[in-house]
């Protein structure tokens, strides 16, 4: 049976392209043309989707990645890097599913190598199978844990709470917190405030432009509430916004915790827990809206100490290591970027 393969978006059905991806067992919105659309709206972003046809027309795999670049000029240069959020997708009961993966890497290095340093794929499922494949295209893999919540079922997924958290909900709520969604541009502006500021003084990992959050909330805000694909809810207290958190879901699959962020110095002493807040809120809409999983998107190294990962543990879930896979495209540029710009850290972080 021949396969055909398309980087051609003219030749790719949208129908036909979530739908694949709605029934696909790892499908997510990560692989969605929603996210595709929301990636062409934003400075420094370029998506690249490559599709596999059968002889006849249907899709049997696709890989979405988007090309990221921190400026223009020669600082671009030494940053570009492709990631691929979720993994590709392959129809796992088709007998030549090993050579769709090829076909579809190969095309895929193609279109975004003269683009990109490295591709990077950060598997949201376990990948293994297809090593020997990856491995051929000279990936490598490299551990990275995640923690997963299962949220069919609201009563244990609050059982599943440390006591500590049921404790700082519960007095966030006591002293006036709200927890509301997103009304209008300016409150997402200034929850991206908050989170751009936590970004530069403590997280000091590359956050993207403004554009990518203002797309988000422009690609829901005049969707019906039962087809929108992302949702911000934010931490309101005294009339302020004191933080939130951005999650892109798929309705029956998994939400995604993308960002999040707190003003937790400045509150914590009069018992209100901004991070906490906008984590459970997302955890709670999740539980009670017939979404299966919440992912974190991460949670560090394995045996490495992270503050991070001892935040969001206390939520539940169990962990996960489907790690990350990294191609590196030109190695005289990765070299020059790791000396000059400390690139080794850079994949580490991002």
């Amino acid at each position: 049976m021949k396969l055909r393969i398309t980087s051609a978006l003219e030749d790719i059905p949208i129908p036909e392209w979530d739908k694949y991806v709605n029934q696909h067992p790892y499908g997510s919105v990560l692989q969605s043309h929603f996210l595709f659309e929301v990636f062409v709206q934003t400075r420094n972003m370029e998506p690249v989707l490559v599709c596999c046809f059968d002889v006849n027309g249907e899709i049997q795999g696709l890989v979405l990645a988007v090309i990221i670049v921190e400026s223009a000029g020669l600082k671009g240069k030494f940053s570009s890097r492709a990631v691929i959020y979720g993994g590709p997708l392959i129809s796992e009961n088709h007998k030549r599913k090993t050579q769709i993966a090829e076909l579809l890497l190969d095309a895929l290095i193609g279109e975004v190598k003269p683009k990109s340093i490295f591709i990077q794929i950060r598997a949201s499922y376990d990948m293994s199978g297809y090593d020997e494949v990856l491995r051929k295209y000279d990936f490598r893999w490299n551990p990275r844990l995640n923690l997963l919540i299962d949220t069919t079922d609201a009563n244990a997924v609050w059982s599943g709470v440390s006591a500590s958290r049921k404790r700082q909900v519960r007095k966030s709520f006591a002293n006036g917190v709200k927890i509301i969604e997103a009304l209008d541009e300016t409150q997402v502006r200034t929850f991206y405030d908050i989170l751009f500021e936590l970004y530069r003084k403590k997280v000091k990992k590359p956050l993207p432009d403004w554009s990518f959050f203002k797309s988000f909330y422009n690609s829901t805000k005049d969707v019906d509430e039962n087809q929108t694909n992302a949702r911000y809810f934010l931490v309101e207290f005294e009339n302020r916004i004191i933080g939130g958190i951005l999650c892109p879901f798929m309705q029956d699959g998994t939400l995604f915790e993308w960002y999040v962020c707190g003003l937790d110095h400045e509150y914590k002493h009069r018992g209100v827990y901004p991070s906490v807040m906008a984590t459970w809120a997302a955890i709670e809409f999740a539980s009670k809206n017939s979404i299966q999983q919440f992912d974190f998107m991460g949670v560090g190294i394995p045996d490495k100490e992270y503050g991070v990962r001892e935040f969001k543990m206390k939520f539940g879930g169990c962990q996960v290591n489907y790690g990350r896979y990294t191609r590196i495209n030109n190695r005289w540029i990765y070299l020059i970027a790791e000396l000059g710009y400390n690139m080794l850290s850079l994949i580490k972080k991002i």
